[in-house]
């Protein structure tokens, strides 16, 4: 056609796919059997990326799952849909337009001989995958929305304080961008080499792989597959059974969420209930029939590597099954038993919840007088341990980075030029990478803004400028030894809890300081491994860097505009948003936003000197950093001791002590179903049934995922707006684990339980 389609500047022409053919056996492949079962080992650098289509399909695609994501995090059963719903959608959008809009070439003044075209070919696969990354933006890189709307949902909603628009955009804008110009700068060290591969990014590509053309093994004709399935074929079958299936648990027969057989067997006992509830108490015995469940909070099980889930599940069982059992019936850790087993609640000393209105003063401040009133903040033992648990996962990230990966990054960095390259990473020299000075730029004007905010409005968001230097700083030191282990593990731990505890014990009786001192510090870590994991899929796809960027940085900006706006409209024009009479059935119950108002509390108002500290009940738990620390010590001696025992460096203390990081508000149902789906799949099948993982374990994860995100996007609009509900015996109590919540101390008394 003699045209290109708004190529990206950084694309450099007439390259052909053997331009280094003299360095083809130099490469080596992935060493990662899931990468080489999975990513194509082929480029095309002439197809087209900044095309007409990617922009309209993009710039859509980012604006609605934005909308929606922040729409449904308020509500009871917190929906986040995913870029695998609209990597689905958009690819018959993108063909029909490749079909209808015209061909007509045209230039631009000033551009020379370079023409354009609305239409320059058929939609290709490199236009689908930056659509969905522009997608991914929408949806906070997987968060739902964006981190920092939490806290204008607590300062409105749960405070009743004000915030000005002009403070909150600048506020989620700056904490979303801020970690992107670190992150470019670590590319080479967990984005290049070839042992970190990111795992999540494989679902994505085998539906590319499935929804563009014939996969390779198709078109060998001493190969079987063809008398197998297609792979296009089975996600449709795949997705259509997710999507009608999906009316049960999420309408018609909401038990199968949690089908908790032990409280159906023993109505009225408490200590039953605590035992078998899925989503109050320990889970015993407890499953989902619902993939939504299964699914939350840890996401896809099909997607983590084994060697992750058995981590996983060694923590999980540790802490729900052996150290509450014993803290909360055998110790009565501090004294367990006046409150719920499982509850992220705030309590006084009997066992009544806390009523934190009352220790806010006029300057939104702690008043220390109302407190002595009211006495000590109280937290579930559960709760508690959780944050002992919190504590020991990041003190073990330090010491497992730098035992088991700190010589190879050494060596990295020192070779990070001459290094032997795998194949991926040669094709990607056929584009311009981005130049250091763009992340150099970004992250000074960021740094500059967030400043401004910090000096100029300090009133609202209570954070003085040395708290956003000293939140940057944490967090770009973590970002490099997290990104390893997400990349190998596919487990984030978080920096929330040492955020929240440092500004706590320097800056406390300040709620909104505490928190966005967390935001600025975890969330912009959290920003820049999502920035490098999304790099990592653009590694494998082969997509140009810049384009990349690009489209990176701008889905963040409109996505957290949309994410405030729709937040803004909600908290205003919704009664009793977040507080709504349980008498009503109210759907609007913001289950995330009390978890992050209840560490606002305890970090910031109250502070961690009267919680963890000398005038709190909770200072034993600070020996957990110690255990964190020295934990991954004593795994690389025994390594080191016995080399030959293989399982030993697979051992991940990180991801074994921060299992139950997502707890509350994951619940145990989550984790079992999470576990035990994940060890079908990616132990039993990947062993014995491997050429049928490879075709369609990732293709089964995003149709499952596909199917559930439709369904329930559909069930909002056409019952949830009329308020069309169901009553029968599956729907009006789909627990029926109510009495879990109970304390079961002799003479606590809690309105609907018994007193013992």
């Amino acid at each position: 056609m003699g045209s290109v389609a708004l190529e990206s500047p950084e694309m450099t022409t007439n390259k052909k796919l053997n331009e280094e053919e003299e360095h083809v056996h130099d490469d080596e492949e992935s060493p990662i059997e899931e990468v080489r079962l999975t990513v194509p080992t082929t480029d095309d650098p002439t197809q087209s990326v900044w095309t007409f289509r990617m922009w309209v399909l993009g710039l859509l695609s980012c604006v609605l799952l934005s909308f929606l994501n922040q729409f449904f995090s308020y509500r009871t059963s917190p929906l986040i849909i995913t870029q695998i719903t609209v990597q689905v959608a958009t690819l018959p959008l993108g063909r029909l337009m490749a079909a209808l809009l015209p061909t007509t070439t045209f230039s631009f003044p000033g551009c020379g001989s370079r023409k354009f075209s609305l239409n320059p070919g058929p939609f290709n696969m490199k236009e689908h995958v930056l659509i969905t990354i522009f997608a991914n933006a929408g949806a906070a890189f997987g968060n739902g929305s964006a981190y920092a709307v939490g806290i204008v949902n607590i300062i409105k909603a749960f405070y009743g304080r004000s915030i000005s628009p002009i403070a909150a955009w600048l506020l989620i804008i700056t904490t979303q961008v801020l970690g992107y110009g670190w992150a470019g700068l670590l590319r080479k060290y967990v984005v290049e080499p070839s042992h970190m591969w990111w795992p999540s990014t494989l679902v994505q590509i085998s539906l590319f792989r499935a929804l563009h053309g014939k996969e390779d093994d198709d078109e060998n004709p001493n190969s079987d597959t063809k008398k197998r399935m297609s792979r296009s074929k089975f996600f449709v079958i795949v997705l259509a059974c997710s999507f009608s299936y999906y009316l049960l648990p999420g309408y018609f027969f909401l038990t199968l969420q949690s089908i908790s057989w032990i409280c159906w067997a023993y109505p009225k006992s408490v200590t039953a209930q605590q035992l078998g509830s899925g989503f109050r108490g320990l889970g015993i015995g407890a499953f989902s029939l619902d993939w939504a469940t299964t699914a939350s909070f840890l996401f896809s099980p099909l997607i983590s590597p084994f060697f992750a889930i058995v981590n996983v599940f060694l923590g999980y069982a540790l802490i729900m099954y052996l150290v509450i059992p014993i803290s909360y019936w055998g110790l009565n850790v501090y004294n367990a038993k006046n409150f719920p087993i499982y509850s992220a609640d705030l309590f006084t000393g009997d066992g009544q919840l806390y009523d934190i209105t009352k220790i806010v003063n006029n300057k939104f401040e702690i008043d220390y007088v109302e407190y002595g009133k009211q006495g000590k903040v109280n937290l579930s033992t559960f709760f508690a341990l959780t944050y002992g648990f919190g504590f020991a996962t990041i003190a073990s990230t330090l010491t497992h980075v730098g035992l088991f990966y700190g010589r190879e990054i050494y060596q990295r960095y020192k070779a990070s030029t001459t290094a032997k390259v795998d194949v991926h990473t040669r094709l990607m020299r056929n584009y311009k990478d981005i130049p250091s000075w763009w992340f150099y730029v970004l992250l000074t004007v960021t740094l500059m803004v967030s400043l401004a905010l910090t000096i100029f409005l300090k009133d609202q968001i209570q954070m003085p400028f040395w708290g956003l230097i000293f939140a940057a700083a944490l967090a770009f030191g973590f970002t490099l030894p997290i990104s390893i282990i997400t990349a190998t593990t596919n487990q984030t731990p978080g920096l929330n809890i040492i955020t929240e505890y440092a500004m706590g014990l320097i800056y406390p009786g300040k709620p909104i300081a505490n928190v966005c001192f967390k935001t600025y510090g975890y969330m912009s870590m959290t920003q820049a491994i999502s920035f490098l994991s999304d790099f990592k899929l653009g590694h494998y796809m082969k997509i140009p860097p810049r384009s990349m960027f690009l489209v990176q940085f701008l889905g963040t900006i409109i996505a957290g505009t949309v994410n405030l706006g729709v937040a803004w409209y909600l908290l205003s024009n919704i009664d009793g948003i977040c507080h709504p009479d349980p008498k009503s059935n109210s759907p609007w119950t913001c289950p995330n936003d009390h978890v992050f108002f209840d560490a606002s509390v305890i970090w910031g108002l109250v502070g961690p000197k009267r919680i963890f500290g000398p005038l709190g009940n909770y200072g034993a738990l600070n020996w957990f950093f110690l255990g964190g620390i020295l934990g991954p010590v004593a795994v690389w001696l025994c390594h080191k001791a016995f080399p030959s025992v293989s399982w030993i460096p697979l051992i991940n203390l990180p991801v074994l002590l921060g299992a139950t990081a997502y707890m509350p508000p994951a619940a145990a149902v989550n984790y079992n179903s999470w576990i035990l789906v994940g060890t079908i799949f990616n132990f039993f099948v990947f062993r014995y049934r491997k050429m049928w993982w490879k075709r369609y374990n990732y293709i089964l994860s995003a149709a499952l995922d596909a199917g559930v995100a439709f369904m329930a996007v559909l069930l909002y609009f056409t019952t949830g707006l009329p308020d069309i509900n169901v009553h029968w015996w599956g729907t009006d109590n789909p627990q029926h684990c109510d009495l879990a919540t109970c304390p079961t101390a002799k003479g606590v008394n809690v309105t609907g339980c018994p007193v013992f």
